[in-house]
């Protein structure tokens, strides 16, 4: 392989390449894992562990009674679950008849809901009880022909099943007596067809797996589709990468991180299941007493989840007053947004553990590029690729060359796990994938150690008089200020200068700051064309589910204001 200028960083004892790659599924390693150690815990939840024997058993239970409902090779289910048993259980038994699963945001409006159950074709939903009824109000406007329900205590601890039926259920918009005939309840199909044959279908490394949706931050999502090779590749760079501080089988990880999301199923999962390392779910990252009590309780090695989340993390009382105990943590990784500097001084100045940023697309399968574990931290910084990750900077206009260190263009990527294109959408995956070669629409340039930096998406440029301005420099200067919590910068109409810079802030708990102390402290570090000109502060910021702030949302906002 050619020596890129990447491989100077990588920490000693990380290959540059791991071909060969063996040629099996996620499936065959749960199965040789439940061979191997049938006891080992596979899934935490809730305080209850689930061994990888019982998944393995509960999934071939699954196969079964999807395979009863006509269910077969190629055919997409669309699993529409927060983080819980049942979704893996779900898609794993789908994988075993060869099925494709598609994750679903459960959170989705009702025209999102219809555009990706018709763009994926799925016939068949798994949901919990609360989006019952929802789901059922837009079927007809879909090609789903068969509901499976279930509940999020179906898979509790007997004593926390108890507490939460009587105390929660009702209260919490979780009851549901009844489904429409043709529905299932999904515990009834797991006694009904426990210990039945299921059908044995050989599933191919290279069939594809995944739907997952990407864009809806940008526009309509899409919905990419990855093979099963494409979780092989993933899992092993990540744990490679993290070789010296990953213990595999003994350390944990934590997944705050929806499983619906690429970043959670392929970033996160695949990583646990190559690792042989238990996965605790965590359902409901936004319940921040939970969340740090689950990390004291579980103990995680190993984390990762979007800046938001770590900034939630660092508000709570008891880990601002450093009495959290987050001795177990050896690695936080960010992504799927900037990680500010800021942010990861402090998480690891409260934690004692190693902060790392990472990049990739739903698109990549994930896997891209991540700061190295012993390596230099460089601050704005990606990191740099991935074994067999190969990236280059192209001409921003063009998408050909490859631009000297220091010189802004476009990311272009190649890795083996790329998506196999959008599902039956060929003029879009011919503009993103080009012989071989995603192109990531984001903006950025490499140094001469191979680091690579992001500085903007090419829709997200700033254009104030004729200048450019990229927002997550912006963003970086702004998130130190000591009274922010969180910011984001967009450009917005202006008579003035066509377009200004304004950049909407969130204060830390009991801090205040006015707007003009924020273009104050701005002064200093920028020049004064990319000084925000407007300031708004607000009490949140619009993000999805998994966290990203929704730029699009906050200029729309803008725009429809009474003029």
């Amino acid at each position: 392989m050619e020596d890129y200028s990447w491989f100077k960083s990588y920490d000693p004892g990380v290959p540059h390449t791991l071909e060969p790659y063996p040629q099996k599924t996620l499936l065959d390693l749960v199965t040789e894992t439940a061979t191997e150690k049938p006891k080992h815990p596979m899934i935490i939840f809730m305080g209850k562990y689930l061994s990888y024997a019982e998944i393995e058993a509960y999934t071939n239970t699954w196969a079964a009674a999807l395979a009863s409902m006509g269910f077969k090779k190629g055919d997409r289910i669309a699993i529409m679950l927060p983080n819980c048993p049942q979704f893996i259980i779900a898609q794993f038994g789908a994988w075993k008849l060869g099925g494709i699963v598609a994750g679903i945001n459960p959170l989705y409006t009702e025209n999102e809901l219809v555009h990706t159950l018709n763009e994926c074709g799925a016939e068949i939903v798994v949901t919990l009880t609360p989006f019952y009824k929802a789901l059922k109000a837009i079927q007809p406007r879909t090609k789903v022909k068969k509901v499976i329900v279930t509940s999020v205590k179906d898979y509790l601890k007997p004593m926390l099943k108890i507490a939460f039926t009587l105390l929660k259920e009702k209260k919490e918009g979780h009851y549901l007596d009844k489904v429409a005939e043709g529905d299932f309840w999904f515990v009834d199909l797991m006694k009904k067809y426990s210990g039945a044959k299921r059908p044995d279908v050989k599933v191919s490394p290279n069939d594809p797996a995944w739907i997952l949706f990407s864009g809806g931050t940008t526009g309509v999502p899409k919905s990419a589709v990855g093979n099963h090779m494409a979780g092989i590749y993933t899992g092993l760079q990540i744990v490679t990468w993290w070789s010296a501080h990953f213990k595999p089988w003994n350390d944990i990880l934590l997944c705050p991180l929806p499983l619906f999301h690429a970043f959670g199923n392929v970033g996160v999962l695949s990583v646990a299941i190559v690792g042989h390392s238990p996965i605790c779910l965590i359902a409901n990252p936004r319940d921040r007493n939970y969340l740090v009590d689950s990390i004291e309780k579980v103990k995680p090695a190993f984390m990762q989840a979007v800046p938001t989340l770590y900034n939630s993390i660092m508000e709570h009382p008891k880990v601002k007053a450093g009495k959290a105990n987050f001795k177990s943590m050896k690695v936080a990784m960010s992504g799927a947004a900037p990680l500010m500097a800021e942010t990861k001084r402090r998480f690891e100045s409260l934690t004692g553990c190693r902060m790392a940023e990472g990049y990739g697309l739903t698109e990549s399968m994930i896997a891209c590029c991540v700061s190295p574990g012993n390596g230099k931290f460089k601050e704005g910084s990606i990191g740099c690729p991935l074994p067999d990750v190969i990236v280059r900077i192209a001409n921003m206009e063009t998408g050909e060359g490859s631009l000297k260190p220091g010189e802004t263009g476009e990311l272009v990527m190649k890795a083996p796990q790329l998506m196999l294109g959008y599902w039956n959408r060929p003029e879009e995956t011919k503009e993103m994938l080009r012989d071989g070669w995603l192109y990531t629409g984001d903006i950025g340039h490499m140094d001469e150690d191979g680091y690579i930096f992001i500085t903007s998406r090419k829709k997200d440029l700033i254009k104030p008089g004729g200048f450019q301005v990229w927002p997550r420099e912006v963003e970086e200067v702004i998130s130190a200020h000591p009274a922010v919590s969180e910011v984001s910068v967009a450009g917005i109409p202006d008579p003035k200068q066509t377009e200004a810079v304004k950049a909407w802030v969130v204060l830390r708990e009991g801090s205040q700051a006015t707007a003009e102390e924020i273009q104050e402290f701005c002064r200093n570090k920028l020049t004064a064309y990319k000084i925000p000109k407007y300031v708004e502060f607000r009490k949140e910021l619009p993000k999805t589910l998994i966290g990203k702030v929704l730029r699009r949302v906050l200029q729309e906002e803008e725009q429809n204001k009474p003029k």
